[in-house]
């Protein structure tokens, strides 16, 4: 059993998975057999994910199965096996993006700054760079971390992120790509089409020809700390640096909430270690199931 405020977390969880089943997420799972009617529903598995990540950081799944036989069995006493519900949990996985995106919107703090967006990355490692990774082989490569002077096989965890003045930044999309992918193809591919934006990242971004040309095409801008040009004399290094230092500072200044925002969700869900994820459908949980747990803890 659990106690009264706990019970409260779990059914206003339930309430909201039913509602964003019913308006979206159905349509991302739905089964075309003669067992598409399951006593033990999708959005039961979702809530119990979601509560134990979000409220008892667990953040295992077999722990998570574990934790809701000794305390939530009362509330769904459908439960079953480890191996059926960990089964069921990997076929929700366009569920839970689908469900992450929508708590993006619905969230969404009144102080962002819509104008102005932070970029970065980081590692999501399913194992070491000293051995051979074998798990999700169509996602993960090999890649290296220079934050922590890493090589790791995984993926790379972008954000793209709204400004806040003196808080967190807040995401507006998250996309996954192998660890080896460089983060200005992703931006590249995925949000160079976007206008009147200020843009600030780290010094991966600096590309002067792709953003002169963005600029005017798209009237947004890029900002990022200023690189060294190869084979520049001494004399003229000398002669920018005082104005190159305080602009890659200020730069720097912006940028850094948006490592805080992953911090974040490291605390909360743990979600950079996927050492035990053991396919490509349990990946996907783990990161946008883990993103929905931190996130839909801002309701309460």
């Amino acid at each position: 059993m659990i106690n009264q405020t706990k019970a409260l977390k779990l059914v206003k969880i339930y309430s909201i998975v039913c509602d964003r089943f019913e308006k979206e997420l159905k349509y991302t799972c739905e089964r075309f057999s003669n067992n598409n009617k399951q006593e033990f529903t999708d959005q039961e598995i979702m809530t119990i994910y979601l509560f134990a990540v979000q409220e008892e950081q667990r953040t295992d799944i077999k722990q998570i199965h574990r934790y809701a036989c000794e305390y939530l069995l009362d509330w769904f006493p459908k439960l079953g096996s480890y191996a059926g519900f960990s089964n069921r949990l990997n076929q929700l996985t366009e569920a839970f993006r689908g469900f992450a995106a929508s708590l993006f919107d619905d969230l969404l703090p009144s102080d962002c700054s819509k104008g102005q967006s932070l970029l970065d990355s980081m590692p999501i490692i399913t194992c070491s760079g000293k051995r051979s990774g074998k798990v999700a082989r169509d996602l993960t490569n090999k890649g290296y971390c220079s934050t922590k002077s890493l090589y790791y096989y995984g993926v790379k965890l972008h954000a793209l992120a709204f400004r806040r003045l003196n808080s967190i930044p807040f995401p507006e999309e998250i996309l996954i790509s192998p660890a080896s992918e460089n983060d200005l193809n992703v931006f590249k591919e995925a949000w160079s089409g976007k206008t009147g934006r200020s843009f600030f990242g780290d010094k991966i971004y600096n590309n002067l020809d792709f953003f002169t040309e963005l600029e005017q095409e798209k009237k947004s801008i890029m900002m990022t700390p200023i690189k060294g040009v190869k084979g520049q004399c001494q004399a003229i290094k000398n002669m920018d640096k005082a104005a190159n230092d305080l602009f890659s500072t200020a730069v720097s200044r912006i940028r850094q909430p948006i490592e805080s925002l992953f911090n974040w969700l490291i605390q909360k869900t743990d979600i950079q270690r996927a050492s035990k994820v053991r396919s490509t459908k349990g990946l996907l949980i783990h990161i946008f199931g883990k993103i929905a747990s931190a996130f839909i803890s801002l309701i309460f």
